[in-house]
């Protein structure tokens, strides 16, 4: 089921992630000198944001799971980790492409940048933080956070995925402070930092009311009102609350 339901959620994720990409770095496409709507659509050229990817492809996972008439706090539970290993391997593509770097350091750690990938005004500086490493190891954290969390209080009601958004999010505020790419701002911050700030806030209270509404896992997966078996998918006894 859980591939079925990829089958939708991915590409809408895709969608997604390209269409809050193109609104938040809008100038690239339809400013000045924009490479314009044929630019706008060439993905394989890069640019994908997180947020959109995850809004629109939690779209497509709801329109599968209705179709297979199962509930998506679940389905989003039991994908919550999943997602947060694929992020950490999917930063390591900005090691290959020497971007999305943070402020020059003299860590021992120090990523170093070849001159013509160096932002204009850091040229003289050689090496600088690898936000890409910081925020792979973070969501590794977040991965082993997640599955102990999930066995020990024993979630459920999309409380593991809420988990896994406020911890990114928590993350992501100390990393993307750190980055000196070109980007959008808002009050003298990064847009991407004040996405973080009302995602995380709106993950924690989802997990507060959530755990006062409805504490402990569900009993059935499937949604109210449907009574077809699904395989692989726990059933409950006549009455229980879906």
């Amino acid at each position: 089921m859980i591939l079925d339901i990829a089958i939708w959620a991915v590409p809408f994720g895709i969608v997604g992630g390209r269409l809050y990409h193109v609104i938040t770095d809008w100038q690239l496409y339809f400013g000045p000198g924009g490479s314009g709507l044929a630019g706008a659509v060439r993905i394989w050229d890069g640019g994908l944001g997180i947020w959109g990817a995850v809004a629109l492809g939690a779209l497509g996972a709801w329109i599968a799971a209705r179709r297979h008439g199962v509930l998506l706090p679940p389905v989003a539970d039991a994908i919550a980790p999943g997602i947060a290993l694929a992020q950490a391997i999917g930063r390591w593509g900005n090691w290959f492409n020497s971007e999305l770097f943070g402020a020059p350091t003299d860590l021992p750690w120090g990523l170093e940048i070849a001159e013509r990938y160096r932002p204009d005004g850091y040229e003289q500086f050689a090496t600088f933080h690898p936000t890409f490493l910081y925020e792979s190891l973070w969501l590794v954290l977040v991965v082993l956070v997640l599955v102990w969390a999930d066995r020990r209080f024993r979630m459920g009601h999309g409380r593991v995925f809420a988990l896994y958004v406020l911890l990114y999010t928590l993350g992501r505020l100390w990393i993307e402070a750190l980055r000196i790419d070109s980007a959008n701002t808002i009050l003298g911050l990064r847009v991407n930092i004040w996405m973080s700030v009302l995602v995380a806030l709106g993950a924690l209270a989802y997990l507060v009311l959530s755990s006062r509404r409805r504490p402990g896992r569900e009993e059935n997966l499937l949604r109210p009102g449907v009574v077809r078996p699904v395989e692989g998918a726990p059933t409950a006894s006549p009455g229980s609350v879906g």
